[in-house]
């Protein structure tokens, strides 16, 4: 049996809503901070290992990629408490209604926005 079904492959017409965006967001920054674990985790074993492994660390902190990594982990972080924060709300029956939902979305998301740039220019 072949059902007809209306199927949309041009993928850049697809519009997400705020609320959408915010809980793939909240899924994204926690992958993110996995793979940031990784890091530190290595970075924290090379530091304590021997005075030059920390001196190498604390060089590839200082540097270019050590800054955006630490920038983005940040950010990663902040996302994910604000998103985590948004989601208790909502478990508590608050924010459920679609436009309440997105425009807690759309504050989470800028409310970010600003708090990354803030911890840039503080990391930077």
């Amino acid at each position: 049996m072949k059902k007809q079904r209306p199927v949309n492959l041009e993928l850049n017409t697809i519009k997400f809503p705020p609320s959408a965006i915010s809980s793939i967001l909240h899924r994204v920054t926690g992958v993110a901070m996995f793979f940031a674990l990784l890091f530190v985790i290595w970075a924290w074993a090379v530091s304590v290992h021997s005075a030059e492994g920390f001196a190498n660390v604390q060089a590839i902190m200082n540097g270019f990629l050590g800054k955006f990594v630490a920038i983005g982990t940040a950010s990663a972080l902040t996302y994910h408490i604000l998103g985590g924060l948004r989601h208790v709300v909502m478990d508590l029956g608050h924010w459920e209604e679609l436009e309440s939902g997105n425009t807690s979305a759309k504050a989470v998301i800028a409310l970010w926005v600003v708090l990354t740039v803030v911890l840039g220019v503080a990391l930077w």
